[in-house]
């Protein structure tokens, strides 16, 4: 029986999300979007993971028929030679440009790291990053259940000191400018957010 999976309505990158976890499973499905950028998110991600795509458009809603075919292949990511997947944030915002957008994309950003897999080893937050870790984050909840996982979050202490927050800090720990330089260098991977 082939899964259904409605997402009309659901912002970027729920509709990708919920459908690699259907194709993770084993399951063929249907997925039901109501615009193009998430038609086109869903067949790009499902064509990666060796999925077939159909899709139908009629009266506003968008049907893609997702199967998995035999020789499937499996995502599987390069593991780095040594050291951990580090993620660091100098800025409480995604990208340049407009700081709204941005800090839409940060909170899109860190929800999207509980959902996926691999996940990182380390996130490092400094300058303007330490923001997202204290009290008024819009991306608290995000980070706390990240720090669940396992997932270390270190916290520039100089950087909290320089804006004030350090009593405010609600995620992570405070970290030094030693631990961060050593975890970034001992990285196997480092990501720049």
């Amino acid at each position: 029986m082939t899964h259904q999976i409605d997402a009309r309505g659901l912002a970027c990158p729920q509709p990708v999300i919920m459908t690699k976890k259907a194709i993770e499973a084993g399951k063929d499905c249907v997925v039901i979007v109501d615009n193009e950028a998430a038609r086109d998110n869903v067949c790009r991600m499902a064509k990666s993971q060796g999925c077939g795509t159909a899709v139908e458009e009629e009266g506003g809603c968008i049907r893609i028929r997702v199967t998995r075919g035999e020789d499937r292949k499996t995502q599987e990511r390069a593991t780095p030679a040594a050291g951990p997947t580090v993620v660091v944030f100098p800025c409480d915002r995604m990208g340049q440009g407009d700081d709204d957008l941005g800090k839409v994309l940060m909170r899109a950003f860190l929800h999207t790291l509980g959902e996926i897999a691999p996940r990182p080893d380390v996130m490092i937050f400094f300058n303007g990053g330490v923001k997202l870790t204290t009290d008024g984050s819009e991306v608290l909840e995000d980070l706390r259940a990240l720090e669940k996982t396992g997932i270390r979050l270190l916290v520039c202490g100089t950087c909290l000191d320089f804006f004030g927050l350090k009593d405010r800090l609600q995620a992570g720990t405070i970290s030094n400018m030693y631990d961060i330089a050593e975890t970034m260098l001992s990285a196997g991977r480092i990501v720049r957010i």
